[in-house]
């Protein structure tokens, strides 16, 4: 069963992001991002083929069924190459880039069984996003200049029944078993409703909203690349062809210092020191969710239209922009600025509501 981690989710972080990838990846519809902050799941529509887990880039979306990690683990730990619907994945779109590029370096080939393609149901945004991670992942591998390769067959892959006697049955209903069968029909329950879940922040969820989590499927590619030799030139490529991670240019004129991109991002790419003096950013802990360019008002932060591979295999923290700290004229606050202003931004705003109600229009000078 598809669940959803709210405390994750991009979209819990403020009403103003528009990331909606889950619900366009969705083959059945079974995903609504509406007036709600939360996406909304229609259980009973859900095919669970894991694809809005693959495309996540909090990994907010999960299937009981399914763990990405532990796939990735088991099957470097294998022999074999062969990833398939038929034999060890829901679909192939359950990957991420990140676990593609991964496997590809770790096994030097991989192979995806794209035999069911044409005849499956889902294929109208499955394949499509099965194409589009292939494609990237190979880009990229390119740009690392590393001879990794994944291909593309109709292996058509057909798995050996296996019989269960009566024994076997017998012997497998456990206490646990029993457990797990209770919640799987309370499971079925939920997806026999036929119906718009949507899901709120509890109070669990509100209290893991500061934290800064780097997604596994990151921590697994770092390690990937870490196994990986350098190539011979960090090769610049084109941002739009990345769709994991970014680099980012900061408008020191547009910039307010309101301190809002990186108290929001999710991972800690953006950063800043105690006295809130300066942004720092991390290309590799960047997950592209693009929750800072939604609440940047001024729209001062935005993506570089390049990309250095050079971030996958030295990380280097860049400075964005610096600002002046000071303390405020009216409170003796210390506050950062991007300006000549003397007054804190609380005092400011209420002094501006002050002059509102007296009818004084025009600049006050803040000497």
């Amino acid at each position: 069963m598809l669940h959803l981690n709210a405390g994750s989710c991009v979209r819990s972080l403020s009403v103003e992001s528009e990331c909606n990838k889950c619900e366009v990846v969705c083959p059945t519809d079974a995903i609504v991002v509406g007036d709600n902050p939360l996406p909304a799941i229609n259980f009973s529509s859900c095919v669970e083929c894991g694809a809005c887990h693959g495309i996540c880039p909090s990994e907010a979306l999960g299937l009981d069924t399914f763990n990405s990690t532990d796939f990735f683990f088991d099957f470097v730990e294998s022999k074999e190459n062969l990833i398939s619907c038929r034999k060890n994945i829901p679909c192939i779109s359950a990957l991420s880039v990140e676990h593609i590029i991964s496997l590809a370096v770790l096994k030097k080939e991989i192979v995806f069984d794209m035999g069911y393609c044409d005849e499956c149901e889902i294929a109208s945004t499955c394949h499509k996003q099965i194409l589009e991670n292939y494609e990237e992942a190979s880009y990229l591998l390119q740009a690392m200049e590393n001879d990794a390769e994944i291909k593309l067959e109709d292996v058509c892959f057909e798995p050996q029944e296996k019989e269960t006697d009566r024994r076997g049955f017998l012997s497998a209903l456990s206490l646990k078993s029993v457990g797990m069968l209770k919640n799987s029909f309370e499971q079925e329950v939920v997806k026999a409703g036929d119906e718009l879940v949507e899901h709120t922040l509890q109070k669990a969820d509100i209290a893991l909203l500061k934290r800064k989590v780097i997604p596994e499927k990151r921590k697994i590619f770092f390690t990937a690349i870490k196994r990986v030799e350098k190539p011979s030139e960090f090769h610049i490529v084109d941002a739009t062809e990345i769709s994991f991670t970014s680099q980012k240019i900061m408008d020191a004129e547009a910039c307010t210092a309101c301190q809002m991109c990186y108290r929001v991002c999710p991972t800690g790419a953006l950063t800043s020191d105690i006295k809130n003096s300066k942004i720092d950013f991390d290309p590799f802990l960047c997950i592209k969710c693009n929750i800072c360019h939604d609440v940047c008002e001024p729209d001062a932060i935005t993506l570089s239209s390049s990309y250095n591979i050079k971030e996958f295999f030295e990380p280097t923290v860049q400075n964005l922009i610096s600002f002046k700290v000071r303390r405020c004229d009216e409170c003796n606050v210390i506050f950062s600025t991007n300006s000549s202003d003397k007054l804190c931004y609380r005092c400011k705003a209420e002094d501006e509501e002050a002059r509102e109600l007296w009818g004084i229009t025009g600049e006050k000078e803040t000497t």
